[in-house]
């Protein structure tokens, strides 16, 4: 192996930059980490061993690659600007066992994409630093996806790790809080200040570790369950009665099945749905199918 490039610092990084005569582009919410011992923290986050295969998201010019190259089997990452693949050419040479894909995660068949990539039974652990404009579409995006993972590490605006750690009854806590708790369990592990960046983004970020869960109350149509905690948050100062009703209708009919799905799963009519957790949500869920407004009914 090559000798390492060491990326993470303000001054090769802009070296970088200046040499291939390119700047962050604002519109893909590029922000070079060149602090070393946050991005080592994100690896450690990630628990990366030598028997890891990696998936990244938005490499840059590689600073947090060249770290997981270090620690892992392998890296796959998947990089949508052209000009930062040019430049990863050169920064990742060093480190065979780093596969830049130059693609939208969000287009590929992620499935298909990583049976070629990184052929293996053991399940992959996604580590990226993510454009902040999108943190949300590519976390649904990677739950939900049909792939093996064990471990998701994700460093993102601070105010949206915020919300996505939030318990119920916090200010914070909403519809983005209780879907990903579906599939993980989430944590805060490294709060990262702007000075880490090249250039300085306007916000503090943080790292957010998901690790991989069964929900405790599975159903057969997560979609469906995530649409009514949407439509219970809908106006969030309002009682879960009125966001219920806005939902499924004030007719006469249609309010007695929901007094009576609301007392199948033993919830207050007045309660708001911050008050809520997970499983009250599911449970109010199989109560509306067993009301006739959803299919699916407890099993």
């Amino acid at each position: 192996m090559a000798e390492r490039i060491k990326i993470a610092t303000p001054a090769r990084t802009q070296a970088i930059l200046n040499k291939y005569g390119l700047r962050a582009k604002k519109k893909l919410g590029q922000n070079f980490l060149t602090d070393g011992n946050i991005l080592q923290a994100i690896v450690q986050a990630a628990a990366v061993t030598d028997q890891d295969d990696i998936v990244e998201i938005g490499p840059g010019i590689g600073a947090l690659t060249e770290y997981l190259a270090l620690a892992a089997k392998r890296v796959l990452a998947f990089e949508i600007d052209t000009d930062m693949v040019r430049i990863l050419a050169e920064t990742l040479s060093p480190y065979d066992n780093v596969q830049v894909l130059e693609a939208d995660i969000l287009s590929v068949d992620l499935k298909t994409v990583l049976a070629a990539s990184l052929p293996s039974d053991q399940p992959i652990k996604v580590v990226a630093n993510l454009p902040y404009y999108i943190t949300t579409p590519i976390l649904m995006a990677l739950v939900q996806a049909d792939i093996n993972w064990s471990k998701i590490v994700v460093m993102m605006q601070k105010e949206v790790a915020d919300r996505l750690t939030a318990q119920p009854g916090h200010k914070d806590y909403g519809v983005l809080s209780i879907m990903l708790a579906y599939y993980a369990n989430i944590k805060q592990a490294v709060q990262v200040p702007r000075t880490a960046f090249n250039p300085a983004p306007n916000v503090d970020s943080a790292v957010v570790v998901l690790d991989q869960q069964a929900a405790a109350l599975p159903v057969q149509e997560p979609k469906q369950l995530f649409s009514l905690v949407k439509a219970c948050f809908a106006h969030r100062r309002k009682s879960l009665w009125n966001n219920l009703q806005q939902r499924f209708g004030k007719d006469e009919a249609t309010r007695d099945r929901l007094k009576t799905a609301l007392a199948e799963a033993e919830i207050e009519a007045s309660v708001r749905a911050e008050r809520l957790t997970l499983n009250n949500f599911t449970q109010l869920y199989w109560a509306l199918g067993a009301a006739g407004f959803y299919s699916e009914q407890r099993p």
